[in-house]
């Protein structure tokens, strides 16, 4: 079945089919980078809707959360616990491919849509699970929201600044399980295109989270320990971090090896001679000495203005950013937008980070709640129930 809005079928996931009973952020997420592949989504939402269409009315009176995670989806509202929409249900994953949740972990059991028992009635279909905590462990059954598993997988201990760990400032864990998700599913995609049969793939918000931070973990177990917050400076490389120029702005440095290091000692701190104090000589010296390195380099910054500082970091290539706010992003000359429709004004969105040949530069629009029922009901009312994908 193809995406009802993509006359292109270039796309690379034309003719596919996603059934999704998602809500808030992770799952969404995934089945939104499906969609702009060219994949049909529909997605079932109970009476009241997926609770992220609540979070804020931030784009033009809607939720900026739902807006980013639900272009050009379907949206069918229906009771799975109610016969007659338990029957549909079980038509639309017959004639879908992949099919997404990412509800409490046994509230699809109860209702007979378990992972495992849909793939026995439809081998070639993919289900792709999203859970907190994965299973079989005591902490299955907690509730996972994205500060909580930032908090649970140490994340927050390793951000913020010194003596005050800070929450990370974007969903990150939920993001990262939607990310996981769709590498997932196109992983199976792509197994069940040489060998005809599904997949049951799942992935969770502490297992991504725990996979970023094995650099601290390593730390921890076989080094001296894993690294405190560090604020804007890097725990295990020297210079690179914010310094204050003059006029009150932050630029960020960093310098990752021995040779910038002595280029940036000659051009920007104006004394080839320091990159040869053994205090500095070599990135773990430098890390070690950090208070004195941080004086000096906090010196060269406070005596130029932001435009002095910046010429003299592209003339010793180093690598420097500045400190931005959301304001500043939102303007940035990296920044690329897409206009996306909704029942007001169009909004610019940041465009997706893959560029790719089938991009479509446009956004559809996230769909009202149920905004599709009456259409799926009538589309799926003959279909049988014993189809497979």
């Amino acid at each position: 079945m193809t995406h009802p809005t993509s006359p292109d079928h270039a796309l690379p996931l034309a003719g596919i089919t996603v059934v999704a009973i998602e809500q808030a952020l992770a799952a969404p997420l995934c089945t939104c980078r499906l969609a702009d592949m060219g994949a049909r989504v529909i997605k079932i939402e109970r009476p009241e809707g997926d609770f992220a269409r609540g979070y804020d009315a931030a784009a033009n009176g809607s939720s900026s959360y739902f807006l980013w995670t639900n272009r050009g989806k379907e949206s069918v509202v229906l009771d799975f616990k109610q016969p007659d929409d338990a029957a549909l249900l079980h038509r639309l994953i017959a004639s879908a491919d992949v099919f997404v949740q990412n509800l409490a972990p046994g509230a699809l059991t109860r209702a007979g849509f378990d992972s495992a028992t849909l793939r026995e009635r439809h081998p070639r279909l993919i289900t792709c699970d999203i859970t907190g905590y994965g299973t079989g462990s005591e902490t299955s059954k907690l509730k996972a929201y994205d500060f909580l598993v930032q908090c649970e997988s140490g994340l927050v201990s390793v951000s913020g600044a010194p003596d005050h760990p800070g929450r990370i400032g974007v969903s990150i864990c939920d993001i990262g399980a939607g990310m996981n998700a769709t590498i997932a599913v196109l992983s199976a995609l792509a197994l069940r295109s040489r060998t005809g049969a599904g997949s049951g793939v799942s992935v969770s918000l502490f297992d991504g989270a725990a996979d970023w931070m094995s650099v601290p973990y390593v730390h921890e177990r076989y080094g001296n320990g894993a690294p405190a917050p560090q604020g804007l400076k890097h725990p295990s490389i020297a210079p690179y971090g914010a310094y204050r120029t003059r006029d009150a702005r932050d630029i960020v440095i960093s310098i990752q090896n021995d040779r910038e290091w002595a280029k940036f000692c000659a051009v920007f701190l104006g004394d080839a001679d320091i990159a040869n104090d053994a205090r500095f000589q070599t990135n773990n010296a430098r890390v070690q000495n950090r208070e004195a390195l941080d004086t000096l380099i906090g010196a060269a910054f406070a005596a130029r203005p932001l435009v002095e500082a910046l010429s003299l970091l592209g003339d010793a290539s180093i690598a420097y950013g500045q400190l931005r706010a959301v304001a500043d992003m939102a303007v940035h000359p990296a920044l690329r937008t897409w206009p996306m429709a909704t029942g007001g004004e169009p909004l610019q969105m940041i465009a997706p980070p893959v560029r790719a040949p089938w991009d479509a530069q446009r956004f559809e629009a996230a769909p009202k709640l149920g905004e599709h029922t009456a259409r799926i009901r009538a589309e799926f009312a003959g279909v049988a129930e014993e189809a497979s994908a």
